[in-house]
């Protein structure tokens, strides 16, 4: 009987932290899918009514592609002009993956 309960308790342990890691390691896409595209589109090309109304660029426009990592990881994670900042609604291992899913097209 004891081996039956300390077997059941390593068990929900277990599942418990299998869990908690497939929450906490989201991938970029399932991130910027979930936050970013309904303003850059599914393919960074601002081709959504939000992107044209408040006036986001695409991924391929020249200022953008000038842009390098650490500066639109800032802009993501403080925000600017209309984009709001991620920083408190995301971690910032998230945030780091949806911008790299987001500059993919630019290379």
């Amino acid at each position: 009987m004891k081996n039956a309960i300390l077997s059941s308790v390593v068990l929900a342990v277990v599942a418990s932290l299998v869990c908690a890691v497939g929450f906490a390691q989201s991938s970029g896409e399932e991130t910027y899918k979930a936050r970013c595209q309904i303003y850059h589109g599914a393919t960074g090309a601002a081709d959504t009514a939000p992107a044209k109304v408040i006036g986001v660029k695409p991924v391929t426009d020249p200022a953008v592609m000038k842009m390098d990592f650490a500066e639109i990881l800032g802009i993501a994670r403080n925000g600017k002009n209309k984009m709001q900042a991620f920083m408190d609604k995301l971690t910032d291992a998230q945030i780091k993956d949806a911008v790299i899913y987001f500059r993919a097209p630019i290379k």
